[in-house]
């Protein structure tokens, strides 16, 4: 794919593709051009197809209080768009609640929604209103009841905007909610569809405009690369606000951990490093623990990769050998990882419980049964790969701070780490790690490729040597860069599905250079060069399918990790500086298409400023000399002060050859929704899916080509049904279906262990529930009884109406012991704004139980502290406990 243009020659491709072409000084992309006028100008004549080509057929669905509850998944309403001869709008008809529509009316060829077409869309909830009446609540399709002091909304999500798939964001989006003004139980709405001041559009022309002349100035033989250099230099600089801590991006004010770690891994150390110590700083918690975002469930410990600080923390001391720093990040580390040591390390796997890394979005990637506490007991390539090495970083900071001990215990946790992500992760046949394991009493690994956590497994050294090589060879690689995941989700719009980030394309090319595939990293650098030319922005993502940034759900301008990449491709990758305790040392890798003359100047590094040269391609240094003489190690040292120049010489001799796998943009088949009556396992029949593979207790059962299938029932059991089409391509396993002996276990009420509470929720079971929070029932004992022995799932029945699914920061963290033994930690994630009506269960804790009574205790414990510090409240109904073995 590639060809090696001679120097200056704007004519030849430096890479191409089907799908676009890199030249020296412009991106072509069919009609669509971006060129380098200059090293400080751009054009681009990019429009985006999004409006132009939208079809009129519209999918659509109900939703009370922002949750997907009113039919299965994958069965939406249809109407076609197209107003009536000498009508203004389109009028639906009424659409009882639960009750599918589809308008059959013919779309001819060719024809798209026209602009500004209204769309009149009434629900009729009388059914629902009645239900409220006679019995207090309505039960959704799903069996979930829905309690009428809960509801608040009702609104409806789409496929075309201004309608959106993400129900967890509807309550932020008030034009989409229904009213009822005359109280005769049809809501109503009109939308306007296909608006052309919602039309998406980029600039034509970016020019510099702002001096950034005290950054390192970069040239090469290559105009488009400078261009690009210089544009995400001025981002960098409008991505710093006045109280001197980073903005995330354009649309993203504030300080969110994970996004400046991972901007201030790729760039921002070396590039303004006191504003990535504020911004760092801003994200620590009072009592000293590093904040986890706001996010699922409540954030922490649903999601645990705020561990990413730690890797951005020792890469401003590597960076500046602030000592200072190093004494007050270290404190902060070790109290976080220590922390997430009682609330989210498995000691069954080695792993580490949580969220995957920056994907934080439940629908787009993770099967729509998880719930929140689904996610947390889930096991993360990512997020294990930012525990790994975030205590490899500990263990290194305690080293130069002289603490043995500390070093030596966090070097076993990386080692633990490590030897389960190998065990349980690994893909033998595929040649790269699985996303994730997850599941509920048992875990299976779904085999789909996380590109962020594949990235760092190899650049963190989770992989190494061949495997390392297999990981860049062998993840598949989509037309326009690495998507998030592979393959992608069906019926998911894109954003972290079907999506390509260009941050994390940056993370795949530092796993490229570093593992010398000059294949890959070539592909990678015009996978990021590409969007931010024709963009004439870093974006923060944009769609695999199609490589365009408007299809995406949610997407921002001026975005700080995107243009932290885009440098870190200059100083990690071509110059290949790596900041050690004492040295900077150099591992440059130019990619043969890339071959030429470039420099760097006024590089500062401690107290020394740089003017660095480059010639040549390759991955080895044939001559590397400081103010012309020979540099030993290719290390610049710490103590080195004043101006100097390196010269770099490269052996312009390619790697040994190395693979990409690139692959079409596939989609999984749907995850199959499973009953069980009458001893039989029954669901629906998939078109174009001829196989379904039936799991029993997380292992294989048996595949056939029916959608039904007798079990047992004497014995416990779970099973779950995969989709598997005939590329081999498996869906997500089906939710979790307890069967047979024990399925419902025995249950303890806890108003018998505490006072029950004087609040008027709905939905409980016996005579009352139990509060929680950080001032009362700080500890329960409850007494349970087995009748013989075995190994037992212990979770509780709560509700936690603190917030909503998918944000803020409440959620609810215990720990359960049997005396002073801890068995786990309990976690209780929000589920609804106010829905203390709304009742779901726990993570289930599993406790080995002799024959006999056995009080286990629920306790607030330091280590239980959340992210929000002042509320760490849930309602509590009773304790299950179940016979699994």
């Amino acid at each position: 794919m590639a060809d090696t243009p001679t120097t200056n020659d704007n004519s030849a491709a430096i890479w191409q593709s089907d799908a676009y072409k890199l030249f020296r000084d412009r991106v072509e992309q069919g009609a669509y051009v971006a060129k380098a006028v200059s090293r400080t100008e751009l054009t681009s004549n990019y429009q985006s197809p999004a409006n132009a080509f939208q079809s009129p057929e519209i999918s659509f669905k109900f939703s009370i209080n922002g949750k997907d509850n009113e039919m299965p998944a994958g069965l939406n309403h249809t109407v076609v768009a197209m107003p009536e001869a000498g009508a203004t709008a389109v009028e639906m008809p009424v659409i009882p609640f639960g009750q599918h529509y589809r308008d059959a009316t013919p779309v001819p060829a060719n024809t798209y929604l026209a602009p500004n077409t209204p769309l009149k869309i009434r629900l009729d909830l009388r059914a629902v209103l009645a239900a409220f009446k006679k019995q207090g609540y309505y039960t959704a399709f799903n069996g979930d009841k829905i309690y009428q002091q809960d509801f608040k909304h009702v609104f409806v999500a789409g496929d075309a905007a201004p309608l959106s798939w993400d129900f967890d964001n509807l309550v932020n989006k008030p034009e989409l909610e229904l009213k009822d003004p005359d109280g005769d139980g049809i809501y109503e709405v009109t939308l306007t569809l296909n608006q052309p001041q919602a039309a998406k559009t980029t600039a034509t022309q970016w020019k510099k405009s702002i001096n950034t002349d005290d950054f390192p100035q970069y040239t090469s033989d290559y105009p488009l690369s400078d261009a690009l250099y210089n544009l995400a230099l001025e981002e960098a600089r409008r991505a710093v606000e006045p109280d001197s801590t980073f903005r995330t991006g354009k649309e993203w004010a504030g300080v969110w951990t994970r996004d400046i770690s991972y901007s201030i891994i790729l760039a921002q150390a070396s590039l303004q490093p006191r504003v990535a110590m504020n911004s760092l700083m801003r994200k620590v918690s009072p009592d000293g623990r590093i904040i986890q975002d706001t996010g699922t469930g409540g954030a922490y410990p649903c999601s645990t990769d705020r561990m990413i600080w730690a890797t951005a923390a020792w890469e401003i001391y590597q960076v500046t050998g602030d000592q200072a720093w190093l004494r007050q990040v270290y404190p902060i580390i070790r109290k976080s990882i220590e922390d997430d040591v009682q609330n989210a390390y498995d000691p069954q796997t080695g792993m580490v419980k949580g969220e995957s890394s920056f994907l934080d979005w439940r629908e787009q990637t993770y099967p729509r049964w998880m719930q929140p506490v689904d996610i947390y007991e889930s096991e993360n390539l990512g997020t294990n790969a930012v525990h790994y090495h975030a205590n490899v970083v500990l263990a290194e900071m305690a080293q130069q701070l002289g603490d043995q001990t500390v070093a030596a215990k966090h070097q076993k946790l990386a080692s633990q780490i490590k030897e389960g992500v190998n065990k349980h992760l690994w893909q033998a046949d595929k040649g790269y790690y699985g996303q994730y394991l997850y599941g509920r009493l048992n875990r299976i690994l779904s085999p789909r490729a996380e590109a962020l956590g594949e990235g760092l497994s190899v650049l963190f050294g989770l992989a190494e040597g061949e495997r390392a090589q297999q990981v860049v060879a062998k993840t598949p690689i989509t037309a326009y860069g690495i998507s998030c995941i592979y393959p992608q989700i069906p019926g998911i719009p894109p954003y972290h599905n079907n999506a390509v980030w260009p941050f994390v394309q940056s993370f795949w090319a530092l796993a490229a250079a570093k593992v010398g595939n000059d294949a890959s990293l070539t592909e990678s650098m015009a996978a990021i060069y590409r969007p931010a030319a024709l963009f004439l922005t870093n974006k923060e993502n944009f769609v695999a399918e199609n490589g365009d940034f408007a299809g995406t759900q949610i997407n921002s301008s001026n975005m700080l990790w995107s243009l932290s990449g885009s440098l870190g491709l200059v100083y990690k990758v071509l110059f290949g500086m790596q900041f050690e305790p004492n040295r900077l040392v150099f591992h440059p890798f130019v990619p043969q298409a890339f071959q030429g003359q470039r420099k760097l100047t006024g590089f500062h590094y401690r107290g020394a400023v740089l003017d660095i040269e480059l010639q040549g391609f390759g991955n080895e240094l044939s001559s590397i000399t400081l103010d012309g003489q020979p540099l030993p190690g290719a290390a610049v040292p710490a103590n080195l002060t004043g101006r100097h120049t390196v010269r770099m010489v490269l052996s312009s001799k390619a790697p040994q050859e190395a693979s990409i796998s690139r692959v079409p943009n596939r989609f999984t088949p749907e995850m199959p929704v499973v009953s069980f009556a009458n001893n039989r396992l029954t669901w629906a029949r998939q078109e174009g899916v001829k196989t379904y593979k039936v799991l029993k207790d997380g292992q294989p059962l048996t595949t056939t080509a029916s959608t039904e299938l007798a079990v047992s029932v004497a014995a416990f059991a779970v099973y779950q049904v995969m989709a598997v089409d005939d590329l081999g391509l498996e869906s997500f396993a089906s939710e979790p279906l307890p069967v047979g002996a024990q399925a419902s276990g025995q249950q303890y009420q806890l108003e018998t262990a505490a006072p029950k509470a004087s609040l008027s929720y709905k939905g409980f079971t016996g005579n009352g529930f139990v509060e929680i929070s950080k001032t009362k029932n700080r500890t329960l004992t409850i007494p349970v009884t087995v009748a013989e022995p075995g190994l037992y799932a212990v979770d509780f029945r709560y509700a936690n109406g603190n917030g909503p699914t998918n944000t803020n920061n409440k959620c609810a963290i215990r720990a359960l012991r049997q005396g002073s033994k801890l068995l786990g930690t309990i976690v209780l994630p929000q589920r609804g704004v106010e829905e203390w009506s709304n009742w779901g269960f726990t993570n289930a804790v599993l406790v080995r139980l002799e024959k006999g009574t056995h009080p286990l205790t629920l306790a607030f414990e330091p280590a239980n502290e959340n992210m929000n510090g002042e509320v760490n409240q849930a309602m509590l109904d009773y304790l299950r406990v179940r016979r699994v073995q």
